[in-house]
Parts: structure tokens; C-alpha cells; sequence
């Protein structure tokens, strides 16, 4: 009886704790009925785990700058479509579209990535 106990346990304690786990590749945070095209230039690229992220600066159209970031998948994703870290450097030149935040904030979830030749860079390994 203790054993069979303990098994229901630990199913209803997996059973909980699934959906937190899953969680955090949600689109919750970003509004993905619209994406967003920026244009900048970077400032910092971290391509570290769990997601490489961007930073870059966008000129307002009052002619401000505003500072955004943007995040991508796993490094090791990344590696396997050809990035390394040295891929995007501050200064370069990037057109990026994507899913902004639903909070209104400067960052967006990056679906498309010009590079500063003006070509796609490949964000997972199966992409053509």
C-alpha cells in the first residue's frame, strides 16, 4: 500500500510541475497576432545558453534612439545553422522582424534576421 502511495505521488507531483516546465517556450509574452520589422545596429550579441540574445539600437522616427533586444533559440541550434559568436558584431547592420512583447516593451521574439549584407541568417539548422 505505501508503494503504490508513493507512485501516485509522484505521478500527480509530474503531473503538476509538466506544465511549468513547458511553460517557458511559450508565446505567452509576445503578441504573435503582428510582427514587427526594425532596422539598427547591433551593440552586443550573447551567444549563450538558453537563448542567444541581441541588442541593438533603432532610430525613432522623432530621430531618438531606442534601445531593443531580441531573442533567439539555443546556441547550439544556432551552431548547427552556421552561427558562431562572432556572427553578429557591434556595429553591424541588422533588419529584424519578429513578435513584440504584448507588455509594450523594447524587445521582440526574432522569426527573421537580415544580416549586414542584407541575406537571411538561417535561425535553426533546417532552414533553407
Amino acid at each position: 500500500m505505501k508503494r503504490e502511495l508513493a507512485v501516485v505521488g509522484c505521478w500527480i507531483a509530474v503531473l503538476l510541475f509538466a506544465g511549468s516546465v513547458f511553460a517557458h517556450h511559450g508565446t505567452a509574452a509576445y503578441d504573435t497576432s503582428k510582427m514587427v520589422t526594425l532596422k539598427g545596429t547591433v551593440t552586443e550579441f550573447d551567444f549563450i545558453n538558453p537563448h542567444c540574445e541581441i541588442y541593438w539600437d533603432v532610430k525613432s522616427e522623432s530621430g531618438e534612439t531606442e534601445k531593443w533586444q531580441g531573442e533567439l533559440t539555443a546556441p547550439n541550434k544556432l551552431s548547427r545553422a552556421g552561427w558562431t559568436k562572432t556572427t553578429l558584431k557591434p556595429g553591424d547592420s541588422i533588419t529584424v522582424t519578429g513578435y513584440r512583447t504584448k507588455s509594450g516593451s523594447h524587445a521582440i521574439w526574432i522569426r527573421n534576421l537580415l544580416g549586414p549584407d542584407g541575406t537571411a541568417l538561417p535561425l535553426s539548422e533546417n532552414q533553407d
